[in-house]
């Protein structure tokens, strides 16, 4: 065989290489093309239709794999976003019901009382209940713009050292006469030694006086409250005991929500408002703590405010 010839099936067999390259990169590019075009119209559906379905990509192309992965991501942050977006939809309509009638309420009362004063001469007694009521109002409306402030961050807390142990001592004080009116057994563990603790004192007096508040209004049944103060090397912690009826512990995690009055787990007719213990969670997050809830029903409910210690 000549050079000529072996030159010449040489340049067929190249030529013959090259259109195969730029076959398979046509049909590649082709593919590519028709992935893409369905891939943005199944997202497009999913968009539209507000599906939770995903992005399901055949291929073995990694570049495809780590593409499909990314969208389908999104589409799980969406639709966590979305289920968020929805309960709290259904909070903010259960909290206007209960705000509606947590105020309606008291406010019924007073209009009953006033209609009675203006039939008849008014006493001090009547006068009493209806200053007793409207209070009851005030302290509602007072405790919904806290929260409301709270959740918006427009509240400024300056972080100090605090003596935790007269913040225990001056809330326990008082309370002394309701406890003592409702033959609560009171076991107190407050050290002699003073435990410092980074807060600010007004946020720490409303946290125990909302939580103590919620032993009398909820815990009454078992006649006792405990005030535990303990520490360790880097926390303090408040420990506020009843032996009321407890709350069980399908209900446990929903205590501190916004609102949430337990309807389902404790007496309507005891029921408050639902905003003390929300408070009291989002004061200590603040204050850079948390507040943690332990419940045996009929045996032992425990709320317990954990903070930062400070030792210098």
């Amino acid at each position: 065989m000549s050079e000529k010839t072996i030159i010449f099936f040489l340049a067929v067999v190249v030529c013959l290489l090259f259109l195969v390259v730029l076959y398979q990169r046509f049909v590649f590019g082709r593919g590519i093309q028709a992935k893409i075009k369905w891939m943005n119209k199944k997202l497009e559906e999913i968009l539209e239709t507000g599906s939770d379905e995903k992005v399901m990509v055949f291929t073995d192309n990694p570049v495809f794999m780590e593409l499909g992965g990314q969208i389908n991501r999104l589409l799980i942050d969406r639709q966590k976003i979305r289920a968020d977006f929805k309960r709290e939809e259904i909070s903010s309509k259960k909290m206007l019901a209960n705000i509606s009638h947590d105020i309606k309420t008291p406010l019924t009362v007073i209009l009953g009382y006033l209609e009675i004063m203006s039939l008849n001469h008014a006493d001090n007694e009547m006068l009493k209940k209806v200053e007793t009521k409207a209070n009851q109002v005030m302290n509602l409306i007072n405790q919904f713009f806290t929260l409301a402030k709270l959740e918006s961050g427009d509240t400024n807390i300056n972080l100090g050292k605090v003596n935790i142990n007269e913040i225990c001592r001056e809330n326990v004080l008082e309370f002394y006469d309701i406890l003592l009116q409702k033959d609560f057994d009171v076991d107190l563990f407050i050290p002699e030694t003073a435990i410092f603790v980074q807060g600010e004192k007004e946020a720490l007096q409303r946290i125990l006086y909302n939580l103590l508040s919620n032993v009398i209004r909820y815990g009454s049944d078992g006649k006792y409250l405990g005030v535990f103060l303990r520490q360790d090397k880097s926390n303090v912690y408040i420990d506020v005991v009843d032996k009321g009826k407890g709350i069980e512990q399908e209900f446990a995690s929903n205590v501190f929500d916004r609102l949430y009055t337990m309807e389902d787990s404790r007496n309507r007719e005891i029921q408050g408002n639902g905003l003390g213990l929300t408070i009291a969670k989002n004061l200590t997050k603040q204050l850079e703590g948390d507040l943690f809830l332990n419940s045996i029903p009929n045996v032992k409910t425990t709320f317990t405010v954990k903070l930062k210690k400070i030792t210098y």
